[in-house]
Protein backbone atom coordinates (compact mmCIF):
# COMPACT_ATOMS: atom_id res chain seq x y z
CA UNK A 1 0.00 0.00 0.00
CA UNK A 2 1.49 3.40 -0.99
CA UNK A 3 2.27 5.94 1.69
CA UNK A 4 -0.08 8.88 2.09
CA UNK A 5 1.79 11.91 0.82
CA UNK A 6 1.52 14.89 3.10
CA UNK A 7 2.54 18.43 2.35
CA UNK A 8 5.27 19.46 4.84
CA UNK A 9 4.44 22.26 7.23
CA UNK A 10 7.19 24.49 5.85
CA UNK A 11 9.88 24.75 3.22
CA UNK A 12 12.50 24.00 5.87
CA UNK A 13 10.69 20.84 7.00
CA UNK A 14 10.48 19.65 3.40
CA UNK A 15 14.17 20.34 2.90
CA UNK A 16 15.12 18.31 5.99
CA UNK A 17 12.97 15.40 4.83
CA UNK A 18 14.49 15.60 1.36
CA UNK A 19 18.00 15.52 2.81
CA UNK A 20 17.08 12.43 4.85
CA UNK A 21 15.74 10.72 1.74
CA UNK A 22 18.94 11.47 -0.15
CA UNK A 23 21.00 10.00 2.69
CA UNK A 24 18.90 6.81 2.72
CA UNK A 25 19.12 6.46 -1.06
CA UNK A 26 22.88 7.06 -1.08
CA UNK A 27 23.39 4.39 1.57
CA UNK A 28 22.39 1.70 -0.92
CA UNK A 29 20.75 -0.34 1.85
CA UNK A 30 17.17 -0.02 0.59
CA UNK A 31 15.33 -2.68 -1.37
CA UNK A 32 14.33 -1.64 -4.88
CA UNK A 33 10.68 -0.98 -4.00
CA UNK A 34 11.67 1.07 -0.96
CA UNK A 35 14.20 3.03 -3.00
CA UNK A 36 11.60 3.79 -5.67
CA UNK A 37 9.11 4.95 -3.03
CA UNK A 38 11.74 7.17 -1.43
CA UNK A 39 12.74 8.56 -4.83
CA UNK A 40 9.11 9.32 -5.65
CA UNK A 41 8.66 11.13 -2.34
CA UNK A 42 11.87 13.05 -2.97
CA UNK A 43 10.62 14.22 -6.36
CA UNK A 44 7.36 15.37 -4.76
CA UNK A 45 9.23 17.28 -2.07
CA UNK A 46 11.56 18.88 -4.61
CA UNK A 47 8.62 20.04 -6.70
CA UNK A 48 6.80 21.42 -3.65
CA UNK A 49 9.96 23.26 -2.62
CA UNK A 50 10.37 24.71 -6.07
CA UNK A 51 6.78 26.02 -5.98
CA UNK A 52 7.33 27.58 -2.55
CA UNK A 53 10.52 29.29 -3.75
CA UNK A 54 8.75 30.65 -6.83
CA UNK A 55 5.95 31.99 -4.64
CA UNK A 56 8.46 33.67 -2.34
CA UNK A 57 10.24 35.22 -5.31
CA UNK A 58 6.94 36.58 -6.64
CA UNK A 59 6.12 38.12 -3.26
CA UNK A 60 9.53 39.81 -3.13
CA UNK A 61 9.09 41.15 -6.66
CA UNK A 62 5.64 42.53 -5.79
CA UNK A 63 7.03 44.23 -2.70
CA UNK A 64 9.96 45.72 -4.61
CA UNK A 65 7.75 46.85 -7.50
CA UNK A 66 5.82 48.99 -5.03
CA UNK A 67 9.00 50.89 -4.21
CA UNK A 68 10.69 53.01 -6.85
CA UNK A 69 13.74 53.35 -4.58
CA UNK A 70 14.49 49.62 -4.78
CA UNK A 71 14.97 48.58 -8.41
CA UNK A 72 15.18 44.86 -9.16
CA UNK A 73 18.57 43.48 -10.12
CA UNK A 74 19.90 39.92 -10.44
CA UNK A 75 21.23 38.34 -7.25
CA UNK A 76 24.98 37.75 -7.19
CA UNK A 77 26.50 36.18 -4.08
CA UNK A 78 29.34 38.13 -2.48
CA UNK A 79 31.73 35.18 -2.69
CA UNK A 80 31.64 34.92 -6.49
Amino acid sequence: MPKKTEVPASFETALVELEQIVTRLESGDLALDEALNEFERGVQLARQGQVKLQQAEQRVQILLNDSEDAPLKPFTPDNE
